[in-house]
């Protein structure tokens, strides 16, 4: 076990050179990014590095708080990871986070020789073994929002904004105005793919919650969820409602500034959820294999009620298995389960406090 460091001590220091070591995924990436403003209020005068993961570099490009971004390549072969240590190890950073916690982000924290290097208690593959100093409090049974936020905590910075600040840019608004210029509102975006098989609410029922939406639909996604999001994108037609097929057609900041401009999303438990409510948009989050306490979003809006976070009740829910353990007619059961109805009551309440927030007092 190395030598630990007190957390306190990140109350007293000075640091100069900082750096992040968040290569991935898109949704814990959008829950750091709170981290970037308090850091350069607590050091103003730092610098400020990001380890990011190549395709997700345009969510972060040009944020005013962040000096430089440091590109990961995952399958990159020997050559590119001996540039990646090199860097961060020329840098001499005096204070290092890693909020990954995993075997290849735990040679990186150690290649920096940084004084203090931070981990969290979810730290897996030896990851802890390269850090001098570990948040308390950061377990799997806490909330990802608040495990990353335990930073704040322990500078002395709880109460800073929690606010993602994504960058924009004139170009992303244009492209926005647009494509949403036809679309009458309300307007509700869809996202129905996820990572994880056991993620993936059916088409389907992302279908028919389209077909009901009084209002315009937007589908958004990537290129292997074209297809998908073509079967939501008809069925909306084929019920007279305005829809668009966004899937794969859209950078990390045009889907936010997208994001931000439409009236609620639904979603599987995914990035494009934590970006939808990293932005202010009112998210329906569907969770069967996921917990909706531990990886949903923030609570956020009056009473913590912005959200509708809407999850299986089968035995296993909640199980976080990439794939479905059960076979015969308990194979994903979750995603049976999980009905239309109970998701499109979750949109009918959103919509319902949208309009009494808009209705003249």
């Amino acid at each position: 076990m190395p030598f630990r460091i007190p957390v306190s001590r990140l109350q007293e220091l000075d640091a100069r050179r900082i750096c992040l070591i968040k290569p991935s995924a898109l949704g814990d990436v959008v829950q750091t990014m709170p981290l970037l403003g308090l850091l350069r209020q607590r050091f103003p005068a730092a610098t400020i590095s990001w380890v990011i993961r190549r395709d997700l570099i345009d969510l972060i490009a040009g944020h005013a708080d962040l000096t430089e971004i440091i590109p990961f390549h995952r399958d990159g072969g020997w050559s590119e990871w001996r540039q990646i240590l090199t860097t961060l190890g020329h840098r001499r950073f005096d204070l290092v986070f890693d909020l990954q916690g995993l075997f290849r982000t735990a040679v990186m924290t150690l290649a920096t020789r940084a004084p203090l290097r931070v981990g969290l208690e979810t730290a897996r593959e030896g990851a802890s073994l390269a850090c001098n100093c570990i948040l308390p409090d950061s377990g799997r049974n806490v909330p990802a929002y608040n495990r990353y936020w335990r930073v704040a905590e322990a500078l002395g910075m709880m109460n800073h904004p929690r606010e993602a600040a994504i960058p924009g840019a004139p170009a992303d608004a244009a492209w926005l105005a647009e494509q949403v210029k036809l679309l009458p509102g309300p307007i509700m975006a869809i996202h129905a793919g996820a990572g994880w098989e056991t993620k993936r609410w059916p088409v389907e029922k992302f279908a028919e919650i389209a077909r009901r939406f009084d209002g315009s639909v937007v589908v958004v996604g990537t290129n292997s969820e074209q297809i998908a999001a073509a079967r939501i994108v008809e069925a909306a037609h084929a019920c007279g409602r305005p829809a668009l097929n966004l899937a794969g057609r859209t950078t990390l900041k045009q889907l936010a500034s997208l994001l931000r401009a439409v009236d609620l999303m639904v979603s599987n438990d995914s990035g494009p959820m934590h970006l939808a409510a990293a932005v202010g948009t009112p998210v329906v989050g569907i969770f069967t294999c996921t917990s909706p306490v531990l990886s949903g979003p923030a609570p956020s809006g009056p009473g913590g009620m912005m959200h509708e976070l809407v999850s299986t009740g089968v035995w296993c829910a909640a199980g976080y298995h990439k794939q479905c353990p059960m076979a015969g007619s308990a194979h994903l059961a979750c995603l049976a389960e999980l009905s239309v109805e109970r998701v499109w009551n979750a949109v009918s309440r959103i919509l319902h406090r949208r309009r009494s927030i808009s209705r003249p007092a």
